[in-house]
């Protein structure tokens, strides 16, 4: 009955924040801003993503890491259409890489192989998926030109990439989103 209960939890718990990582993040004030959060670029220079911008244009931020398929997969079909969501929308991808200190040197090699025309981060320590609240990998994030999040989304499966660009069109034209 006590593993039982216990299993119970555990799946309330995990549906539960599953479920909220698909909603966009707002509170009764508006819409949250992009924390502040040094973070490693592949020079290995510090940068604060509070830093982070597209001169007003939105902004995709997409955590991933160097063993997450979904992952690689989902940032890979992103590349293929890239250039055309830049010149549609002005969109910027900034991916954030959340691989530790022990596979952190396979980030530039994986990313430099598939051409990713990407501003790629390191989070080596997680501090930007904490203050992100990041569970769960891939976790994409859609900011307007105010750098506020109006969109986040778990998983990725082929077609997604849809969805992510008709939200992206929506917030370049200045369009509210139904959740907003």
């Amino acid at each position: 009955m006590k593993y039982l209960i216990g299993i119970i939890v555990f799946v309330t718990v995990f549906w539960a924040s599953a479920y909220a990582q698909n909603e966009p993040v707002t509170n009764p004030v508006g819409l949250k801003k992009l924390p502040a959060v040094e973070l490693k670029n592949l020079d290995n220079k510090t940068f604060s993503s509070g830093d982070f911008f597209n001169d007003g244009k939105p902004i995709i931020i997409s955590f991933w890491a160097t063993w997450c398929k979904p992952c690689i997969n989902e940032l890979t079909t992103i590349a293929d259409v890239y250039d055309d969501w830049q010149t549609e929308t002005g969109v910027k991808l900034i991916a954030i890489s959340i691989d530790d200190s022990k596979t952190s040197g396979n980030v530039s090699p994986l990313a430099n192989g598939k051409n990713w025309d990407y501003e790629v981060y390191l989070d080596v320590n997680s501090d930007f998926k904490r203050a992100m609240n990041v569970n769960l990998i891939p976790h994409t994030f859609v900011l307007n030109g105010n750098k506020e999040i109006v969109w986040q989304h778990t998983s990725f499966s082929q077609g997604s990439e849809l969805e992510l660009i008709d939200i992206v069109r929506k917030v370049a034209k200045g369009e509210k989103l139904p959740s907003e």
